[in-house]
């Protein structure tokens, strides 16, 4: 019996499998939906759609340089113990590996790409039956450099719960390929690791960031009984404070607090006799942004039994 194009549609609907999937449980089965559903719950492929809805917040982030390009990505899964098998571990690698030699623009691209013989889409789903929890690929950053004089560096912080990608560059490819800057990208990295900030420097803070901060800090003093005429100088010292914790170059340094992370870069860049430059960062934070389910037991003892 020949599979149409409406049979493998109305099977991917009632299971949730992928189509190549569903098309080859119809072919096995002579085309018959029954059975090519049963089929498809044998081998776990039916439930894999209804775990997508599950919240994933454990899970890996992790990273690849190859080249003048990286990756970084946060895959996430249900628990821990899954995150911690090397099926899931082979899983991200293989994600970002394909992330660096396509460079999707996002992750809904990422999912069409052909892969194992069909979709990526269809290859994850795979994996949540397999695993029998949900599986995401939230988000992902690819840097490139675009010349031997600039240099991408990562770093993997507890296990996969923080990672890292720094990019920076000098005035010359020898002093980036000196012992004395790949120690200060590292430092960099364990800065950012670290200390989360949030942009490079000042200027990359948005104006309405600016007067958001301006707002909440003046509408503080006030509250505090400030005189309106000193107002404006609280403002600007608490500011300075904003500053000093947002941008990277303004944080204490943290292996020696006593200078700037802009201070240590100029004294790397003089013992180097070059110009260095941080272009740009990526902090990712395992779970960050997830709103985690906490289960009550208790609760949900006490509500059975009253039922």
């Amino acid at each position: 019996m020949a599979i149409t194009a409406e049979m493998v549609k109305e099977l991917r609907e009632r299971t949730g499998a992928g189509m190549m999937d569903c098309k080859k449980a119809l072919t096995e089965t002579g085309g018959d939906i029954d059975k090519a559903i049963e089929l498809l719950r044998e081998k776990g492929l039916a439930a894999a759609a209804k775990k997508t809805g599950r919240i994933a917040a454990e899970g890996l982030v992790d990273t690849l340089v190859e080249g003048n390009a990286a990756v970084i990505a946060e895959i996430n899964c249900e628990t821990d113990f899954v995150a911690n098998t090397d099926g899931f571990k082979e899983l991200v690698s293989e994600t970002i590996a394909l992330i660096l030699k396509e460079k999707p623009a996002d992750t809904a691209a990422l999912m069409q790409l052909a892969y194992d013989g069909a979709t990526f889409e269809e290859y994850l789903k795979s994996k949540i039956a397999n695993t029998g929890e949900n599986i995401t690929v939230r988000r992902f950053r690819v840097l490139e450099a675009a010349s031997e004089n600039e240099n991408i560096t990562s770093y993997i912080h507890l296990n996969g719960k923080i990672g890292v990608l720094v990019h920076a560059k000098a005035d010359s490819a020898d002093a980036v390929k000196s012992e004395t800057f790949t120690e200060l990208m590292k430092d960099l990295a364990l800065q950012i690791a670290a200390a989360n900030p949030q942009v490079v420097n000042r200027n990359q803070v948005s104006a309405e960031k600016l007067e958001e901060e301006r707002k909440i800090y003046r509408a503080q003093a006030l509250q505090e009984g400030k005189p309106e005429k000193i107002v404006d100088k609280i403002v600007d010292g608490r500011m300075s404070k904003y500053y000093s914790e947002v941008c990277l170059l303004e944080q204490e340094f943290i292996r020696e607090d006593k200078m700037t992370v802009d201070a240590y870069i100029k004294q790397v860049a003089k013992s180097l006799g070059t110009n260095i430059e941080v272009l740009d960062f990526v902090r990712f934070e395992r779970g960050e942004g997830i709103e985690k389910k906490v289960d009550d037991l208790a609760a949900e003892v006490a509500k059975m039994t009253n039922q």
